[in-house]
Order: structure tokens, then sequence, then C-alpha cells
């Protein structure tokens, strides 16, 4: 270990050089930086990830399952699990969608699933990403290249090899593949997460394509090929937000988007990875619902739990918020990357009578929680270790053949003392996952 922190430098050299950067759009401008480095791994023990791995592939078919539902029968809102108004309202929910059934049936075929570990040990899961999640690419490279750095560390460490990420990504989209080539496709080099879109094409194999590489005939998506001609596609791992797809269908106005792909996708012509309309499930409203969902979906007992949720739709809810703001967390369903937080202990009080004010009127808009005081990661610091707060995003894939777990994932920390905001685009860095391998 102590090899690996010495190397840190030379690791982050080595990550600038292969160009794993993210890309932030701030005030109209869009400015690219390093996505720093940690070296010191965090350590997740073999019997601890094996009830992490159950209880996260009990979450993701449940929400595979809640997606099919409301894109069909819609039982979970008929039997009053789950309000209607939490479906509908959703920016999620794209009636574009309605009734339509994936190759497969798979909905969410990559899962970003971001947990934090409180101090008594017990793992939260703090959010459901089914769209497009990011970040898998990160701890891949990191881990390659510190094996470079540092081989005696892993001779010396019992960690399962996580190298098999871009084999478990080409089998789960052979798996729901139509009938075709296999394509990656990027908004383009300006992209925030471009690098990773890059990666994956070449790692394995598949096509790096752009809008202007690919056009729909008679509802069947083709690839230009400049040697070839027009190759069919038969899945497509799109990098672009489901309003950007298809300016047909969704925005006029796009410019990133290929005319006539939801055609394409509702004739069964090809798999579109993950599917539209996905983000549904992972509206943080909808959250609250996914213990329900597993219950109700699967019979059986959540494993992992939700942070402590309150949304101010109920009754009863909305007054223990009005209550307790002032130290309880709000967040707004709409934000992501870490926007749109706010921690009722930093506001004084006319500004925690206003946020009261505006929970009670806009009671769909927000969900507020619980604030989970969730463990330290020790970070290198030059020549010392500081205690800064940590999440995991773990990736779960889901194929026509079931559900596979990565053994591995993203460790994002927060580089600012005693901040809970961890994300990348707030200034985070991140660290490798190592998952100790079983003992004989």
């Amino acid at each position: 270990m102590d090899s690996l922190i010495q190397n840190t430098d030379q690791i982050n050299g080595l990550l600038a050089r292969n160009g794993v950067k993210f890309g932030i759009y701030k005030d109209g401008t869009f400015n690219e930086q390093l996505f720093p480095f940690d070296a010191l791994p965090r350590v997740i023990e073999a019997d601890e990830w094996a009830e992490l791995e159950k209880g996260l592939s009990q979450r993701v078919r449940a929400l595979n399952l809640f997606l099919q539902d409301v894109y069909g029968e819609r039982r979970i809102i008929k039997d009053g699990v789950i309000p209607s108004d939490f479906v509908f309202s959703s920016s999620g929910f794209l009636k574009a969608c309605d009734g339509v059934v994936p190759p497969a049936g798979v909905y969410s075929h990559i899962s970003g699933i971001d947990l934090v570990q409180a101090k008594d040990g017990t793992w939260y899961v703090l959010e459901d990403n089914l769209r497009i999640p990011s970040g898998a690419s990160y701890p891949l490279i990191a881990r390659d290249l510190c094996r470079k750095a540092s081989p005696k560390t892993f001779r010396e460490n019992a960690v399962v090899d996580n190298r098999n990420y871009p084999q478990l990504l080409a089998d789960m989209m052979q798996s729901v593949n139509t009938g075709g080539i296999n394509v990656i496709m990027t908004p383009g080099r300006y992209n925030a997460a471009f690098f990773e879109h890059s990666y994956f094409a070449e790692k394995t194999g598949f096509v790096l394509a752009t809008h202007q590489d690919l056009f729909v005939d008679n509802n069947t998506l083709y690839f230009k090929d400049y040697v070839k001609g027009a190759v069919k596609v038969g899945a497509v791992y799109r990098r672009i937000s489901d309003e950007y797809l298809d300016p047909l269908t969704f925005l006029p106005e796009s410019l990133i988007g290929v005319p006539g792909i939801m055609d394409a996708y509702r004739a069964g012509n090809v798999a579109i990875i993950n599917a539209p309309g996905n983000g549904v499930a992972d509206d943080k409203g909808i959250y609250y619902f996914v213990p329900k969902m597993i219950e109700y979906y699967l019979n059986e007992t959540p494993i992992l739990k939700n942070a402590p949720t309150y949304l101010p739709y109920y009754e009863e809810d909305r007054q223990y918020v009005l209550d307790n703001l002032d130290r309880l967390v709000i967040k707004d369903v709409s934000e992501a990357g870490g926007y749109g937080v706010l921690f009722g202990r930093d506001m004084d009080e006319a500004t925690l009578q206003a946020w009261r004010e505006r929970l009670v009127t806009q009671s769909r808009r927000f969900i507020v929680q619980e604030v989970i005081d969730f463990i330290d990661l020790p970070v290198a610091e030059g020549q010392r270790q500081v205690p800064r707060k940590a999440d995991l995003r773990a990736f779960v894939l889901t194929s026509a053949d079931g559900v596979a777990v990565w053994p591995s994932g993203l460790t994002r920390f927060s580089r600012i003392p005693d901040s809970f905001v961890v994300n990348s685009s707030q200034g985070g860095g991140f660290k490798d996952t190592w998952v100790k391998q079983p003992a004989v």
C-alpha cells in the first residue's frame, strides 16, 4: 500500500496522459478538468460485499419490474402502492414509451446505485441512477495503472479482479441485440464523460459513433460504414439524455439525436441502452417507494435500506418535516450531481420558515431526509492522511440472462473538510474500490 501512496503523483500523471477527465458546463462555458485520484483504496471485505451484492441485485430487479409495470398494466398504481401523481407528474415519465417493451424486457441495463456507509456500518442507498450512469471507467483505468506502478501491492493483497466490466458490458449488449452491430453513441468530444465513451468503445471493440454516423430507414437503425456501406445496428448504448435522443419524438431542436430512432425502437428493431423513459424510476420522489416495490413485485424484505426519507406530499411526513427542518436535508427531485441539496442546519430562522412554506406549496418537487453521518475514508494529502466523506457508486448490469453486480465500483470523496458533497461536478476526487477475495 505504501508503494501506491508513493506513486500517487505518477499515477495521476498517467491518468492525465490518458485523458481521464470530465467536463462541466458552467455559465455557458465548457470547462474540462482532471478527476483527482487518491491511491488509498476503499476496501470492502468479502462477506460484506456478498450482502451488498444480494441487496443491489434485489433492488435493480424490482426497479426493472416497476418500469415494465408503469409503462404497461400499472398494477402498482391501481393497487394504491404508489400514487398516480408521483408517476405521471414525473419529468422522467415519457408518454412516447407507453406500451413499449424493450428487447428481452430489460429497461435498466446499467444501473448506478449510490450508497453511503453510516458509522455503525449500515449501508444506505442514497440514489438510483437508471438513465445513463457514468463512472465505471475511472476505477478500471486507475486499477490498471496502479498494477503497473506497484504490481507487488496486488500480489500481496487478495483483491477480486475488476477487469471483467467491459466483458460484462459486451455480453449484456449482445444478449439484447436484435441483429446487427453494437454501437456506443456519444454526443461528441465536448460531453462531460467523453473519455468513458471512447474508453469502453476501445475495450469492447464496439463502434463509437455520433448522430452523424447513424440514420434510420424503414424503422431500422443503420451505421454509415464508409467501406461496407450501411450496416444494421442491433443495440446502441446511447450516452445522451432522453430529450435529445430523437428530434422527431422529443425536443425538435436537438442537434445530437437521430431522427426516427424511437420508431426503430418501438418496432423492436433495436435495443436502446438504457431504455428511454427510465427517468421515472430514478426520480427522487419515486425513490421513497423502492422498498415498497421490492415487497410488491418480489414478495421479499428489502436487504438494503433507503436513507430515512419524508415526502411533504403526505400529511404525517409533512408535519414531521416542518417540526424538524433545522436538522434535515432538502433535495430537489429535478436536480442531480450534488446540486439542489440544502442542509437545514445551515439556514437561519427566516430561511427555514421560507422553506417550510415552500415545502407545503411544492410538496411534489422536494424530498426531505435525515442527515446520515456517513464514514470518512483516509485520503493522502502530501505526506499525511486526512479524513474525507466518501460514497460508493455500485454498477449492476442486467441482461437477458439475469443480473450481475460488478465486484468493484466508483468511490468518490469530498476534497473539502467536513463536506458531505462528494460529486465530481462539485470538485470531488475518486478512489479504487477493492473487494477482498473470500477466505479459503
